[in-house]
């Protein structure tokens, strides 16, 4: 099977040292990104490790895609501990930054330790380096990347950034790189913070050998890429906002109502109408990200895209497109996910009966990632304050709501209850079919093997680290088989490895079936969830049991 090649390198920046290990085994069972990250972390990654303690660890992760010539293939995974959520978590980000990393000879960087000084690590394929920056504290992400340029002639492709919110530990910061593309959700950019690392930087031409046999396959996959004439590609997400505030939801003034009377004042037209130039990942002909600039306000960003302006937009009572990039543009500089910033200002909105005043989030934008004054609370994320500020809970396992509305496509609502990172809309795209009519939206009986095989699927996407866009549009499971060069259901064996993984560290630190929950009603809800752990192979309490980890996976700590 087709499998990411290269070592593991552990940075240790308490100790400053770097240490090289074979991690063959682990590769050709997890493929790379994602899966691999996944098994090191559960391996790795004590059982009762504080999130925001030396104990974390944090992996960055290429997959073998990542050293070929096809569209679709310019992400990198980043995985760990996450501070919002409390379990093992997953994101992945777009940019230029795969093609640099795997030229360091590493497929896994993974950064262990607490350093007692703001550092800078730079990663060559001759070694490592720390750099102590304490006068890069409380910069921007585009202000360390000007830094880094002047200083060493790197570009943002070549750096991950932590921003102010990251230093402060906000409970969902990101982590950044090429200044605008996020490794978003669960706060991973708070681990980075909490060891004191501001950028990491990759350089070398030292990338390993991977067979990648299925040339015609990745330039089939490129053909199609380039040609193709999806909204998509011109509108990026945003496409959505009206097709599903006309059709099915767009959660409004922090989910209390289901349409937005301004939509048309935020959707995908009027982004298009802003966006002034073509963009793209690393070798991908889909060119679907969404450089746009208002000059008489004198705002620029990338994006904001669907999820964006589901939180600062229509969640927040917003309905002008420039006020919306203009947050987005601020939490890229700071280093903060839209999704659970916009939703969590949102939150605070309907506490004050403030939707609407744009002055207001944006100045809570900066004092969150500051933490200054009410800031300071906002940066623990809804679920850690909702009964202070007196409103609903609108997370699972501490993640805050995707724009797609589990209420009215409810097998996605169940892929929520049930997933290991919680109200994330990426981690089964269950919204998709249901969407489409494949499956009915509404009712969740009978869903739960549709759903599981959703989730490995994208657990495997996640390995390769293919952008959603390709898997969605190009890559089917014919293209899966040839690309992986084996069976699809063998290639889904390993998405059941690693969702298994996730659940047995989750269960490890007390999680169960308790924490499969959501804050209303769908039809058939409860015995759904038992239908899918049975299918799973789960106790009744949402336990993986010993023999379906115990071939791949050791003890934490061990």
């Amino acid at each position: 099977m087709l499998h990411a090649n290269g070592s593991l390198l552990t940075v240790d920046v308490g100790d400053r040292t770097a240490e090289t290990t074979n991690i063959d085994d682990e590769l050709e069972e997890f493929v790379g990104g994602r899966g691999v990250s996944t098994k090191l972390a559960h391996d790795r990654i004590p059982f009762d490790a504080d999130p925001l303690g030396p104990e974390n660890r944090v992996y960055l992760a290429s997959g073998p895609l990542q050293q070929s010539s096809m569209s679709f293939t310019g992400r990198m995974n980043m995985t760990g501990l996450s501070p919002l959520t409390d379990g093992l978590l997953s994101s992945n980000a777009g940019g230029y930054l795969s093609r640099n990393f795997v030229g360091t000879g590493h497929s896994v960087v993974e950064v262990a330790g607490e350093s007692d000084e703001l550092l800078a690590v730079h990663v060559t394929d001759e070694g490592v380096e720390f750099e102590e920056v304490p006068e890069l504290a409380g910069a921007t992400v585009p202000e360390v990347t000007e830094e880094m340029n002047e200083r060493y002639g790197l570009e943002a492709e070549n750096l991950v950034t932590i921003g102010p919110a990251g230093e402060n530990e906000v409970r969902f910061a990101a982590a950044m790189t090429y200044d605008e593309r996020a490794f978003g959700r669960g706060g991973l950019g708070a681990i980075l913070g909490s060891k004191n690392v501001k950028c990491l930087t990759f350089e070398g031409d030292s990338a390993p050998d991977v067979d990648l046999p299925n040339e015609d396959v990745h330039m089939d996959v490129h053909r199609q890429a380039a040609t193709s004439d999806d909204i998509f590609r011109r509108q990026g997400t945003t496409h959505l906002v009206q097709v599903l505030n006309d059709n099915f939801s767009l959660p409004t003034r922090y989910f209390s109502e289901m349409s937005f009377e301004h939509a048309e004042k935020i959707n995908g037209d009027r982004v298009e109408e802003k966006k002034y130039k073509k963009a793209a990942c690393s070798v991908c002909a889909f060119a679907c990200k969404l450089p746009t600039r208002d000059e008489e306000r004198g705002v620029e960003t990338e994006g904001p895209e669907f999820e964006t302006v589901m939180s600062f937009g229509s969640n927040s009572g917003v309905g002008d497109i420039v006020d919306i990039m203009k947050s987005n543009g601020l939490c890229d500089d700071l280093g903060m996910d839209t999704i659970s910033c916009g939703n969590t200002i949102a939150a605070y909105l309907a506490s004050e009966d403030e939707f609407g005043n744009v002055e207001l989030i944006h100045e809570l934008i900066e004092k969150i990632a500051r933490r200054e004054g009410v800031g300071d609370k906002l940066a623990e994320g809804i679920d850690r304050i909702h009964e202070d500020l007196d409103v609903e809970n609108w997370t699972v396992k501490g993640m805050d709501f995707a724009a797609h509305d589990g209420r009215v496509v409810h097998g996605q609502g169940l892929s929520y209850a049930v997933a290991n990172r919680g109200a994330d809309h990426m981690y089964s795209t269950l919204m998709i079919p249901e969407y489409n009519d494949v499956i009915p939206a509404e009712g969740t009986a009978g869903k739960a093997d549709f759903l599981i095989d959703h989730e490995n699927r994208n657990a495997v996407r996640d390995c390769a680290v293919l952008c959603q866009f390709g898997l969605g549009r190009v890559i089917e499971e014919e293209v899966f088989e040839a690309l992986f060069e084996e069976d699809y259901e063998d290639i889904l064996a390993i998405g059941d490895r690693i969702v298994n993984l996730e659940r047995h560290f989750s269960n490890q630190r007390g999680r169960d079936a308790a924490d499969d929950r959501l804050p209303y009603d769908l039809p058939d809800l409860d015995s759904s969830i038992q239908e899918y752990y049975e299918a799973r192979g789960w106790t009744d309490d949402g336990i993986v049991p010993g023999d379906l980890v115990a071939d791949f996976a050791q003890a934490a700590g061990d």
